[in-house]
C-alpha cells in the first residue's frame, strides 16, 4: 500500500523522455520529502544475454565525491601487518583469532580485505562470506598487502559494480544534501568504469541498454547516456 507521501509524487516519470543528469538532479531532489537524508540511486539494465555466455560484471569504483556513509572496514592479516591496519583506521583487525570469528558467524563488518597469504585460509569460509559478498577478491582490490590503500579507498568512496542475473545493476553515487556537482562526478566516474569493463568484455552489441536514476523512496526518471557503449 502506497503512503500519502509516495502518492504525492509524479506519476508515470518512467514512461517520460530520458534526459541528462544535470537536467534531472533537481527532480530527484524535490521528491526527497522523507526526513531523512535519501540516497540518489542508479540502476542499470545491461546487455546481459550474449549465445555463447552471459556477461558477469564484477569490479570497484572510486567515487571523488565519496557516497556520504560510513562503512565498517575489517583486515586480516599476519601480526608484522596489524599496527599497519591500525594505524590506516580499519575498524576491525585480527589474524587467525578474527577468522574463527568470522567462521562462528561474526561478520560485523561491510567491507573485508586480507593480505595475499592470509587468503588461504579465509577461502574455506566461502559459505559465510560468500552469500553477504565479502569474500575479499583480488580483482577488487580487497586481497592486498598494501593495506593502507585498500582501507582508505574502502572508507573514501569505493563502490562495487555487479550486475544480477537478470541484468541489473543497482548502486548509490552519493546523498540528496550533497552539491549536483558531487553527484554528477561521481556518476561519470562509475560511467567512465563501465567503459573501461566494456572493452575487457567480449560482448555483441552495446553494454548498457538502459539506466535510471531516483531517489531511496522517490521516483524513477530514465537518464540519456551521452554515448552509447
Amino acid at each position: 500500500m502506497k503512503s500519502k507521501r509516495y502518492k504525492k509524487l509524479p506519476e508515470n516519470t518512467k514512461d517520460l523522455p530520458s534526459d541528462t543528469i544535470d537536467k534531472i538532479l533537481n527532480k530527484i531532489k524535490s521528491n526527497c520529502t522523507t526526513k531523512f537524508d535519501e540516497s540518489v540511486d542508479l540502476n542499470f539494465r545491461i546487455n546481459n544475454k550474449q549465445k555463447k555466455n552471459e556477461v558477469n560484471l564484477r569490479t570497484v569504483v572510486n567515487l571523488p565525491g565519496g557516497t556520504g556513509k560510513t562503512i565498517k572496514v575489517a583486515v586480516v592479516c599476519e601480526d608484522n601487518k596489524l599496527d599497519e591496519a591500525k594505524d590506516a583506521n580499519s575498524d576491525i583487525v585480527g589474524g587467525d583469532e578474527l577468522i574463527d570469528k568470522i567462521k562462528n558467524g561474526e561478520t560485523n563488518f561491510e567491507k573485508l580485505i586480507s593480505t595475499p597469504s592470509m587468503m588461504i585460509k579465509l577461502s574455506k569460509l566461502g559459505k559465510v562470506l560468500g552469500p553477504k559478498g565479502l569474500m575479499p577478491n583480488p580483482k577488487l582490490g580487497t586481497v592486498t598487502n598494501d593495506i593502507s590503500k585498500a582501507v582508505n579507498e574502502a572508507k573514501a568512496g569505493q563502490v562495487e559494480i555487479r550486475n544480477d542475473k537478470d541484468g541489473n545493476i543497482g548502486l548509490s553515487i552519493g546523498k540528496k544534501s550533497f552539491d549536483d556537482d558531487k553527484l554528477i562526478k561521481n556518476y561519470n566516474a562509475v560511467i567512465d568504469a563501465l567503459e573501461k569493463e566494456k572493452s575487457n568484455l567480449t560482448i555483441k552489441g552495446d553494454l548498457v541498454k538502459q539506466v535510471f536514476i531516483t531517489s531511496s523512496m522517490g521516483v524513477s526518471y530514465k537518464l540519456k547516456l551521452d554515448k552509447s557503449f
